[in-house]
């Protein structure tokens, strides 16, 4: 795949692919991205959303710096804590006080990072399903 041929929606639409797998689908699907010059991770996350911002938003640079996809600069961290932080933004409302289950899903393809949180809320028996997506243009690799 060329790499200059991906733009963000298709480097999204890898980030949600990776927050919506299994745990067997994740590996075949990092192993194949990586060998597009796709670099993704996904990192599984749960407990009262509010409660829990600090330890996803730790969970997904970990594991963004483990998986090679960011360095260890300061520029691309913020850029992964930004992206990270739109994407919770965007599921708040809905699970705002509630308890939340699901994976984060980490994309990046030359200049394009994103960050999907895909979320299950239970609610007594009832499950409602939220997904938020953020995006950050960084320096290519």
């Amino acid at each position: 795949m060329d790499i200059l041929k991906l733009d963000s929606v298709k480097v999204a639409r890898f980030s949600i692919r990776m927050a919506t797998s299994s745990r067997t689908e994740e590996e075949a699907l990092t192993q194949k991205y990586k060998e597009n010059n796709i670099l993704a991770a996904a990192v599984d996350i749960g407990g009262s959303l509010l409660d829990s911002i600090p330890k996803i938003l730790e969970s997904a640079l970990v594991a963004s710096k483990r998986c090679g996809i960011i360095g260890n600069n300061h520029v691309e961290e913020g850029a992964l804590i930004g992206a990270t932080r739109e994407a919770i933004m965007q599921v708040t409302a809905k699970a705002n006080g509630l308890s939340v289950g699901g994976k984060i899903g980490i994309a990046r393809a030359g200049e394009h990072l994103s960050v999907c949180v895909f979320l299950s809320i239970g609610l007594l028996n009832l499950n409602e399903v939220v997904i938020g997506l953020g995006h950050r243009s960084i320096v290519r690799i």
